[in-house]
This record gives C-alpha cells, sequence and structure tokens, in this order.
C-alpha cells in the first residue's frame, strides 16, 4: 500500500513536469514578445549575460532560448560576435509579404464561405477597436488588434495547415510589420483596406475578399 502511494506520488510528480512549460521555453517566449515589442530592435546585439540576471538564471537556458529563437528566424547567431535580433533586408522583405499575400488571402476566402453569424459578429467588433486606435493614431495598440483580426480570420477559415504556415512566416514579417505603419497616412489608408476587407466578408463574396486581403498585405510590406 505504502509502495503504491509512493508511485502515485512520483507519477503526479512527473506529470507536474511535463506540463510545465522548460526554462529556455519559457524564456523563449519572453523574449519574442520583447522583439516584436521592438524592446529588442531589429539589428541590435543581445547581451546573454545581462539577460540571464536580469531573468534570475544561469546562462544555459538563456543560449538555449536562443537557439529556439533563431530556428524561427527571430534572432541570428554570428561565430565570435553573438546573438543579434535578425533585421530584414530589403530582398527579405519582398520576399516575405507576397508569401504572406498569398497564404492570408486564402484564409479570406475560407472565412468568407464558412463564417456564421456570431464570427461576423466578432470581426465587426474586432474592426471597431481598429478604428477606435486609428482615430488616436495608437500604432502599437492598433497592430496588436490587426493581429487578433487576422488570427480570428484564421480560426473561422479553420485550416490548420494553412494556419501553421502562416505562423511561421508571421514570425518573421512581424519583425518589420510593426513599423510598416508608422509612415505618414500609412495607419489610415490600413484602416480603409480593413474596412473593405471586412465588407467582402460580410457580403461573403470569397474571391473579392481573398483579392483584397491580398492587396493589403502586399501594400503593408512596401511600406517602410
Amino acid at each position: 500500500m505504502i509502495a503504491r502511494k509512493q508511485a502515485q506520488s512520483v507519477l503526479h510528480s512527473d506529470a507536474n513536469t511535463l506540463n510545465a512549460p522548460a526554462l529556455y521555453a519559457q524564456v523563449a517566449e519572453r523574449l519574442r514578445a520583447r522583439i516584436f515589442a521592438h524592446e529588442l530592435l531589429p539589428g541590435s546585439w543581445i547581451d546573454e549575460q545581462v539577460l540571464a540576471a536580469e531573468y534570475g538564471i544561469s546562462r544555459t537556458p538563456m543560449r538555449e532560448a536562443l537557439k529556439v529563437l533563431a530556428s524561427e528566424g527571430l534572432v541570428t547567431l554570428k561565430p565570435r560576435r553573438g546573438c543579434y535580433v535578425t533585421e530584414l533586408s530589403e530582398q527579405e522583405r519582398s520576399e516575405v509579404f507576397p508569401v504572406m499575400a498569398l497564404l492570408e488571402s486564402r484564409v479570406a476566402e475560407d472565412a468568407a464561405r464558412r463564417a456564421t453569424s456570431a464570427d461576423f459578429s466578432r470581426l465587426t467588433a474586432i474592426h471597431e477597436e481598429l478604428e477606435t486606435h486609428a482615430a488616436a493614431n495608437d500604432v502599437d495598440h492598433f497592430f496588436e488588434t490587426n493581429q487578433r483580426f487576422h488570427i480570428a480570420l484564421q480560426e473561422i477559415a479553420g485550416n490548420r495547415y494553412l494556419a501553421q504556415l502562416i505562423n511561421d512566416t508571421r514570425q518573421v514579417a512581424k519583425l518589420a510589420r510593426r513599423d510598416s505603419l508608422r509612415p505618414a497616412g500609412r495607419l489610415q489608408q490600413s484602416l480603409q483596406e480593413h474596412r473593405a476587407i471586412l465588407e467582402a466578408l460580410l457580403a461573403r463574396d470569397a474571391a473579392l475578399a481573398g483579392q483584397r486581403m491580398h492587396s493589403h498585405l502586399l501594400s503593408g510590406g512596401s511600406v517602410e
């Protein structure tokens, strides 16, 4: 009986260990958020020692976290020089945004066909937030709300393979995407594009929704 309780205790402990994210994964998530928020700027050197001290961890999980981010294209590991936040070149931008445009245009088409009344209400509510942030010229909140709109469309479209491809590509595109909203007039232009996309979705015009989404992504990628 005692042995059984001990075995159950070990299993319970192991289950808790398996459910808890590894330390390096938690660190990677924090660094990812700081990169997307541009607290760690594109092209900047990442001081592993300072960050490890800030998080109260050793250098080992910090290095493992940076390897994860390197595999996602968010940081670049340079031999004998250290780790740097990835800065997209013009060539890379010209390659990644057309890919995003193709993938997300398909999402918009599928969402237009599959959306329910509840889905349309959800999209409209998110769009109203975009209107509010644009009126306040709040780029950061507009960007975050814009991400929620696109993710909502992915969920409505319901294609997990397509969603995975988009999520992988978006990781890199987000390095430049927030700054693409900062030039004069771009925020309002993006809002107008979103209005047009939502209009096509509400009309259940799949082809038009796809075309407008495609143009929207290319427009965002070309403005820096």
